[in-house]
């Protein structure tokens, strides 16, 4: 049976939803757009997942390449840098050839993969997607970015242009390792560790671009994106769930940051953009713990998981169990790192080994009695 494969958007519905009840005629007329625009391309999208995914040699070094759409909707565009390329006089297009680099050298230095898919696959970007596109979005092939807001009053305007913030970039890339990894399928818990991979991983891009370690990161996702207009700093905060905005138009940000105010919801797939604020919470824990450099130890624990060891249903109980599993096979049952992990999830109200994990079962049940975790 074939299934529709999802857009991944960086901007949640809710999002758009509310600027639509609460925002001007012109903020309105933004969002519905935007709306209409990511349902078309959905379809869209939808039509290209019944074409068979084509093996090519692969490539062992970094290919870039960024198109401009010129306010149109034909994907890629016209080809504007390609890789090597001295920066053009367009921001825009420096940002997506910028960011695609340190998302790929994240992945290719610190965790040994060769591009979005382990097998060198070019990373193609394109910049002014439609007119006042306000998203950004991995297509299952490449990245698409729209301008925000730049075609309303200076008052008027919500979102800056999309490639803005580094850890955006990161984000959406990373949904293309998942869809070659663990594929978890996008809705409820498996679509909210989903978009939660692409916060840790987005963050963990800016941070090591940024040189700053976790207790000097800003644990923010789209900090910059917001204009001044917005009461608020960004579209999540790993730090704080919930706090990231709370505006007049925009609405609350509405992520928990415990099992205990789990949004059950038909909204957005199940609440992927919003419970996610539970797994990212953990990991900000974690990575807390263990200090430095937050693309190391914890991400490399995260990382692990997401290739080796979830599966595509896979839920929050299985991601607390196999990211545990994952620091003892790096750094041995009971060391700091597995203690971390487990504490990372004990503070968003998640018990490791409270449950049988789905996968690996018998090795993870041998490991939970030799810790004293389980009887």
């Amino acid at each position: 049976m074939q299934h529709r494969h999802p857009l991944y958007c960086i901007l949640p519905p809710h999002m758009l939803r509310e600027i639509a009840e609460r925002g001007s005629d012109e903020q309105r007329e933004m969002a519905l757009k935007t709306n209409t625009i990511t349902t078309q391309m959905r379809g869209r999208r939808a039509s290209a997942r019944t074409t068979p995914h084509v093996a090519t040699m692969s490539i062992m070094h970094k290919q870039r390449s960024v198109y401009d759409a010129k306010h149109g909707s034909s994907l890629p565009g016209t080809l504007v840098r390609g890789e090597g390329d001295p920066p053009v006089s367009d921001v825009a297009v420096n940002e997506a050839y910028d960011g695609a680099g340190g998302t790929y050298d994240l992945y290719n230095e610190v965790y040994s993969r060769n591009s979005i898919d382990g097998n060198g696959l070019p990373i193609d970007s394109t910049v002014h997607y439609q007119k006042g596109y306000d998203n950004a979005f991995w297509d299952g092939q490449q990245m698409v970015y729209g301008d925000g807001d730049e075609d309303l009053p200076p008052d008027k305007r919500l979102f800056n242009r999309f490639t803005i913030s580094i850890d955006v970039m990161g984000h959406e890339l990373t949904h293309g390792v998942t869809q070659y990894e663990a594929n978890l399928n996008y809705s409820g818990q498996s679509g909210a560790l989903n978009e939660s991979m692409s916060d840790v991983f987005g963050s963990l891009v800016k941070q090591r671009m940024l040189g700053h370690t976790a207790s000097e990161a800003d644990w923010i996702i789209g900090q910059g994106l917001l204009t001044s207009n917005v009461n608020g700093i960004g579209l999540r905060s790993m730090k704080a769930p919930g706090t990231a905005y709370d505006d007049p138009v925009l609405g609350k940000d509405p992520q928990p940051a415990n099992m205990k105010d789990y949004v059950n919801t038909i909204e957005d797939n199940g609440g992927v953009h919003i419970n996610s604020g539970i797994p990212n919470h953990a990991f900000y824990v974690v990575a807390i713990e263990l200090g430095g450099n937050a693309w190391e130890k914890a991400g490399l624990i995260w990382y692990k998981t997401l290739a080796d060891k979830l599966t595509s249903s896979s839920k929050f109980q299985d991601a607390a169990d196999l990211t545990f599993q994952a620091a003892a096979d790096l750094y041995g049952a009971g060391s700091l790192e597995q203690i971390a992990v487990q504490k990372g999830w004990s503070e968003v109200g998640i018990t490791v080994g409270s449950t049988p994990p789905t996968q690996g079962d018998g090795c993870l049940t041998s490991l939970f009695k030799s810790i004293g975790l389980v009887r």
